[in-house]
């Protein structure tokens, strides 16, 4: 059924099956969106910086006659590295990937008077540089190929939409995605290209576990729900924007954060 929601923003002649690459797809959301995408009945690509957690990735997903998923490892820092991606998977593939999702992101944590140019300087290249370097490759791509349709979701935070303590460096490169989100949305919209943004809250993923307790704690108190969201919650957020259900939806934010009370 999800597969045909797919299928139907598309003549039968037009059709192709879609096609999705994740950064960061070897864990967290990045994982969990993998695995929805393709019980939607999307192909899928993970690729991450761990080679080994992007194949944990691919194999963790059913295997079907009709979906073919493939690893790769990436820098997203690297525009290089990004590219050599994108260029295989026309390669794998025949054509290009029309979904581009962006759940690659780092922290570096440390007080604003205290931080360094390296902490820095490593959020931004990663968080901001490699959001941008997969949209603007996949999109040139998509362009040349003259594919019928593409989305983009990137993945932002709530740091970003209401500051945090120790976290400057990542509250700005998150915040940043969302004007670029917003931006892609209107130079892209030309050639049926969407683009959105999540914002997840306090989700159970690798980076949130190294957050102090007693952050942690007050954190909690601040959610309506009281509880730390999943990252399959914030993955059907991604498939549903990624999905023709979401057909006239472009350069929004999407909160997933359990009701953020701020």
């Amino acid at each position: 059924m999800a597969f045909l929601l797919f299928r139907r923003m598309l003549s039968s002649s037009a059709f192709v099956q879609p096609l999705a690459v994740v950064t960061g797809g070897g864990s967290g959301i990045g994982r969990a969106t993998c695995q929805i995408l393709c019980r939607d009945g999307v192909s899928v690509v993970a690729a991450d910086i761990n080679e080994d957690h992007a194949k944990e990735t691919i194999s963790s997903l059913p295997s079907s006659g009709q979906l073919k998923h493939a690893s790769f490892p990436i820098d997203v820092s690297q525009r290089s590295s990004v590219q050599e991606v994108f260029d295989k998977v026309i390669k794998e593939y025949g054509r290009p990937a029309n979904i581009i999702v962006n759940c690659a992101g780092i922290t570096r944590d440390a007080m604003m008077v205290k931080m360094t140019d390296e902490q820095l300087n490593q959020v931004l290249d990663v968080n901001i540089k490699g959001t941008f370097y997969p949209i603007q490759i996949g999109c040139k791509q998509m362009i040349e190929a003259k594919v019928p349709w593409g989305s983009i979701v990137t993945v932002s935070s709530t740091s970003g939409k209401y500051g945090n303590v120790g976290q400057t460096n990542y509250a700005t490169s998150k915040e940043g995605i969302v004007g670029l989100t917003k931006s892609v949305a209107k130079e892209m919209a030309k050639y049926n290209i969407r683009c959105n943004a999540v914002v997840p809250g306090y989700i159970d993923t690798p980076m949130t576990k190294t957050i102090p307790e007693h952050i942690a704690q007050v954190t909690m108190m601040l959610i309506a729900l009281k509880r730390s969201g999943k990252p399959e919650e914030v993955a059907e957020a991604i498939a549903f924007l990624s999905s023709e259900k979401a057909s006239y939806i472009t350069g929004a934010t999407l909160d997933v954060t359990g009701g953020f009370l701020m």
